[in-house]
């Protein structure tokens, strides 16, 4: 028999613990009363839905081309193993925190009551009107969770090739209930805070992309520079260029499904949603060039992530003249912002936060200036300095609460991985895996 590892008994107990509960549980069933749904609203929510899952393995595939080839599969597995974690932790308690009843009332709206919809209890296929009026009210959660899979996906590219696995499977634990759902509730909770002061943010501008990108900032500094980042190549470009296009489909769904229904405000999402992204592509390499560079694959795919990335908080309150201004921009101040990063000590390996950070600040910056009828641009100054306050506190709120929680699981698992752990590669010293059997070059050749 071989020998136990103790390590992993209290999550493995936990995983079992939660799936007894799970067959006695919910202890209400909500009638089925389909008054009000619509079943166009439905297939498309359906559809935007499963567009958003496939961005994760896109993530997978965008963030392994730009690892070195022995952290390959770790850093895929990094993205994978989100879809499992946070899906069990939504039902569980995610979605309670997120768009359950407020605590404290009405006048708080920081975050939900874990008991409103514990193990989705009360949340079944009739409509609920406070979140979806046409769509089955289990739909909306299970769109909702495929934003909240993807946020902790995207910090691993802050922290890749020097994190310890199981260190990192608790930090997303902690990362989704403490600081994804009271961002979630804050901002798209009917009660929220921010929603209330009028904080405009269509599809994840502030919850997704913002707070992902302090808690990778915070993760990089919280965890120090690699012993060998000078010499980081990138493993496989293809792979980029493939995760890229898992992204920009995927991304259809995130910005047009948060129309949440199959109308004209989900159609101009998805048409500004292509636009900033292809301005933002081809804004990179142009100003690549203009630096002197050569255009790279490698530019022109981070440059339309950085596109869509900037386009999500305000897909649906701009025109699509205004999407190719966004877009472009966007790109130009995130590779400008990854060009200082390059002369600081900050190693924050895959640029997440001069690409995801600073692009969902300038989406969060541009929807105050840009919205229709309520931003700088039409005389209304009120939406833009919320904007501007709403940013100040969320980055304080996820950077702070961020590097809290890092050192809080520092001290229950070590996150950095041993320095000979961390040469020897992630694929072999965290999984026992390797990518091929061949080395890279064979493969690329």
């Amino acid at each position: 028999m071989s020998v136990i590892n103790r390590k992993w008994l209290l999550p493995f107990a936990l995983l079992m613990g939660i799936s007894i509960l799970g067959a006695f549980w919910p202890k209400h069933i909500p009638s089925e009363n389909l008054q009000g749904l619509d079943t166009g609203d439905t297939a498309w929510l359906l559809t935007a839905a499963g567009l958003v899952l496939l961005m994760t393995p896109g993530l997978s595939f965008f963030y392994a081309g730009m690892v070195r080839y022995k952290n390959l599969v770790s850093t895929m597995l990094q993205s994978f193993i989100a879809l499992g974690i946070i899906s069990i932790l939504w039902v569980l308690l995610g979605f309670s925190l997120a768009f359950g009843e407020s605590i404290g009332g009405e006048g708080m709206g920081i975050i939900g009551n874990p008991l409103t919809y514990f193990m989705f209890d009360g949340v079944g296929i009739s409509p609920n009107p406070d979140f979806a009026a046409t769509i089955p009210f289990v739909l909306f959660a299970l769109f909702q969770l495929k934003f909240a899979i993807i946020t902790p996906a995207l910090i691993t590219g802050a922290f890749a090739e020097r994190v310890r696995f199981s260190a990192f499977m608790l930090f997303i634990c902690l990362f989704s209930l403490l600081i994804y759902s009271p961002l979630a509730h804050m901002t798209w909770h009917p009660n929220g805070l921010l929603r209330n002061w009028g904080v405009l943010d269509f599809a994840g501008g502030t919850v997704v992309h913002i707070s992902a990108g302090f808690a990778a900032l915070a993760g990089a500094l919280f965890l120090g520079k690699r012993s060998q980042a000078e010499a980081h190549e990138p493993s496989y470009i293809p792979y980029v260029l493939l995760g890229t296009g898992m992204l920009w489909f995927g991304w259809f769904g995130f910005n047009g499904g948060s129309a949440l229904g199959a109308n004209g405000l989900a159609a101009m999402s998805f048409l500004t949603t292509n636009t900033a992204s292809a301005a933002a592509m081809l804004a990179w390499i142009l100003f690549d060039g203009i630096r002197g560079r050569k255009p790279s694959a490698m530019g022109a795919c981070i440059g339309a992530v950085v596109g869509l990335v900037a386009i999500t908080p305000a897909a649906g309150f701009v025109n699509v003249g205004q999407s190719i201004l966004i877009g472009s921009v966007a790109s130009i101040i995130s590779n400008w912002a990854v060009h200082l990063k390059s002369k600081t000590s900050i190693d924050d390996t895959l640029d997440v936060f001069p690409c995801h950070g600073v692009g969902g600040i300038s989406g969060m910056i541009f929807t105050g200036i840009f919205a229709h009828e309520v931003g700088l641009v039409y005389g209304d100054s009120t939406t833009f300095l919320y904007h501007l306050l709403a940013l100040v506190l969320v980055s304080i709120f996820t950077f702070g609460g961020s590097y809290f929680l890092y050192w809080l699981t520092d001290k229950i698992i070590p996150l950095r991985v041993s320095q000979e752990h961390e040469e020897l590669g992630l694929d072999l010293s965290q999984h026992g895996e390797k990518a091929s059997p061949y080395k890279a070059s064979v493969l690329v050749s």
